[in-house]
């Protein structure tokens, strides 16, 4: 477990000295978000009925941002080749580099959503739902995407091909975020059943791709 910790504190902090990724995907998150109000009128009914999409959508093309940064750079400067000879098995070293990517990218963009909620008009209800969401459904963004990252970690820009393997894999997370806000909002009682899939989502995706990722690391290794 220290070893652990010391790695994601280390991918952490390597992270924001390597140009501060974390508030580049801030400044991308609030200037998307913040553009829909004059693409779509100011009205506050049309707003606060759509917000909730809105952010989820701006979240998930923020957390796109980063993924390339994930294993690229080890691969890069040949570090993974001695992550790999480690005791600690390739696996718990993705969920390091997943759970650093949440809290260098995702974890910023939560603390900003209280403010570009007040730009779209989503009441106190809505920022409460909003924000249980994102905590909720987040992780399951960087987990899946740790398994893309490491299918492009070694092909020159790859990062160009990570949308296109990874957006398929957000749908499911974007419509029961969003969805769970909605029936906050019409106060039908049906956020439960989303709030169970959300986190239903993450769970799967925390197994599922540190193992996936792993699997494509080493394949990538031989």
């Amino acid at each position: 477990m220290k070893a652990f910790l010391t790695l994601v504190r280390l991918e952490t902090l390597s992270s924001w000295r390597q140009g501060g990724a974390g508030m580049l995907v801030v400044m991308f998150y609030v200037m998307t978000v913040s553009l829909f109000p004059f693409g779509v009128g100011p009205d506050p009914a049309i707003l606060s009925q759509i917000g909730a999409g809105i952010v989820w959508v701006a979240a998930l093309l923020s957390a796109i941002l980063s993924l390339d940064r994930m294993f690229s750079i080890d691969f890069e400067d040949g570090s993974m080749d001695l992550l790999a000879l480690t005791a600690m098995p390739l696996e718990i070293q993705v969920i390091a580099k997943a759970l650093s990517h949440w809290l260098n990218s995702l974890g910023p963009v939560i603390l900003a959503t209280p403010l570009l909620a007040l730009v779209l008009q989503i009441g106190t209800e809505g920022l409460i739902a909003l924000i249980l969401t994102m905590l909720i459904g987040t992780p399951a963004l960087s987990f899946m995407g740790a398994i893309a990252a490491a299918l492009t970690a070694s092909i020159k820009r790859g990062g160009v091909l990570i949308p296109l393997l990874v957006l398929p894999l957000y749908i499911p997370t974007l419509i029961f975020g969003a969805g769970a806000v909605a029936e906050v909002l019409a106060g039908t009682g049906g956020e439960t059943g989303n709030l169970l899939f959300l986190g239903a989502l993450s769970t799967f995706s925390f197994v599922i791709g540190p193992i996936a990722a792993a699997a494509a690391l080493r394949t990538t290794m031989e």
